[in-house]
């Protein structure tokens, strides 16, 4: 028989696990997401280093890319959600805000060149990246912050080769992140 003290020490134990196995869960959703778009933002940033004439097109195209591939992620996601849910059309509406207030930044309110473009998108993703690490983890917060002062290292001291520097910054650094993420 166990006394009222051992027994609530059980289930803070419990407690315990049960969060650090959510935290597993997230970070797994959230590895396989960094090393998605990660492929795909180097691509992007190959592109517009080697043959920036398509580099419109290919920025929508891993953008698309982008979206598409979470929302399969998430649908694939083995874990319960709530109220049965499939899918969650907030998702993609997170999504279309995010892009509309980017491009309302950088085309409506200023109106920024290749260059800005290269340091904006890295800067604002990364942004979202830190704040939801304050929620889910350290991880989040480091990769974030360091993709952010890579960025504007290189925005400020890199030359031509800026989207070089970002496919291995910002493509790399989530390939990374992702990859880190697996082993935390």
């Amino acid at each position: 028989m166990i006394d009222s003290k051992e027994a609530s020490a059980a289930l803070a134990d419990i407690d315990d696990i049960v969060q650090r196995v959510k935290q597993s869960q997230l970070y797994e959703l959230a590895s396989l997401a960094a090393v998605w778009w990660g492929v795909l933002v180097f691509a992007g940033n190959l592109v517009t280093w080697l043959w920036p004439v398509y580099a419109v097109h290919a920025w929508v195209a891993v953008d698309v890319l982008g979206v598409g591939g979470l929302v399969g992620i998430r649908l694939l996601n083995p874990s319960p959600r709530p109220h049965g849910a499939a899918f969650d059309v907030r998702l993609v509406l997170v999504f279309v805000l995010f892009f509309a207030f980017g491009y309302l930044c950088t085309n409506v309110v200023g109106h920024f060149g290749p260059r800005q473009l290269g340091a904006f998108w890295p800067l604002y993703f990364m942004l979202f990246y830190t704040l939801a690490g304050l929620w889910f983890g350290y991880a989040f917060v480091a990769i974030g912050l360091g993709i952010a002062a890579l960025t504007l290292i290189g925005f400020f001291y890199i030359g031509e080769a800026f989207p070089l520097w970002m496919a291995f910054v910002n493509g790399g650094g989530l390939i990374l992140g992702g990859l880190w993420m697996r082993r935390i």
